[in-house]
């Protein structure tokens, strides 16, 4: 990590949108969390009309933003289509089909214990069920039939007569996939929601606090993983 300042403000145009932000440095997608920003699903929203629909101050992001140093170790902006696709199954997809099962049975054993004291782990574990239910047959069309569409057209320079063109995936499957994102982004609102922003009451014990900073670590990734593929990936392939 360098000790200096994050530089995209300056070097992107001045009311850059949220996933260009992120893109350029990904040490600023914990700002924007913070801040409630969708840089993911909604990162083609400019920061000044995001602040404004928040209600907040551009000028006090745009100060957090500045103090994000600059992650010299993260390289996937730069990967070619195939190799961020790589990229995302590895390290997202991955992730997430060891981390949600762990999870949806983390939740409901929470519930179990603590639900008559606090009824919305009810439908915490609810919709931690949910997510699991859309999110792994999701990752699965991605897998058999999108990425390897998108491997063949990249073979294919682009140029090809035997499969679907870059503007076939543009309008079918990958827009298929933005919807799907959209369903996660309300999902995982829904989670911090009745969780109260992954707040532990006072009478939580460990497995309460460990589901929770679980929850939290699942929302940062899938938030990261969205970007990647919505603002990134679906992106370069629209220029083939």
């Amino acid at each position: 990590m360098s000790d200096t300042t994050v530089t995209q403000l300056d070097d992107l145009p001045t009311d850059p949108p949220l996933g260009a932000l992120v893109t350029a440095n990904p040490g600023v997608a914990r700002v924007l969390e913070q801040f409630g920003l969708d840089y993911c699903c909604g990162g083609q929203t400019r920061l000044t009309v995001a602040c404004m629909e928040a209600g907040l101050d551009p000028d006090e992001v745009r100060n957090a933003l500045a103090k994000v140093a600059i992650d010299d170790g993260v390289a996937w902006a730069d990967l070619e289509p195939v190799e961020l696709i790589d990229h995302v199954l590895a390290v997202h997809h991955a992730y997430l089909r060891d981390e949600l099962p762990a999870l949806d049975q983390l939740a409901n054993k929470v519930a179990s214990v603590h639900g008559e004291r606090h009824p919305e782990l009810i439908d915490l574990a609810a919709t931690v069920a949910e997510l699991r239910a859309d999110l792994l047959p999701h990752m699965a069309r991605e897998e058999l039939a999108l990425f390897p569409m998108i491997r063949q057209l990249v073979a294919a320079d682009g140029e090809t007569t035997q499969g679907p063109t870059a503007a076939d995936l543009d309008r079918g499957p990958i827009a298929s996939m933005r919807i799907e994102h959209d369903q996660t982004g309300r999902l995982l609102e829904r989670l911090r929601s009745l969780s109260s922003d992954f707040d532990v009451p006072a009478d939580g014990c460990a497995s309460y606090t460990s589901l929770y900073q679980r929850l939290a670590a699942l929302e940062a990734d899938t938030h990261l993983h969205v970007h990647k593929e919505n603002n990134v990936l679906f992106e370069a392939v629209a220029g083939l």
